[in-house]
């Protein structure tokens, strides 16, 4: 799963604390989100989308894996 919060948040002139409080999470959390080191749970996402006022499919993005 990608995810589009870096480009959001610095589109609109929002630091990665900011987000973090916006949201009630760490700093450290958002850093992880954005660097795909962490995916983050269906509540944090729907947080996330919310303090955009987007929905979570525009914030993130699901690609299924191909199985072969």
């Amino acid at each position: 799963m990608t995810n589009r919060i870096a480009e959001l948040r610095k589109a609109q002139k929002i630091s990665q604390a900011e987000l973090a409080d916006g949201v009630d999470v760490t700093r450290q959390t958002i850093i992880s989100l954005e660097s795909g080191r962490y995916n983050a749970s269906l509540l944090l996402a729907h947080r996330i989308a919310k303090y955009f006022g987007l929905t979570i499919e525009e914030v993130f993005l699901f690609e299924e894996e191909e199985t072969t």
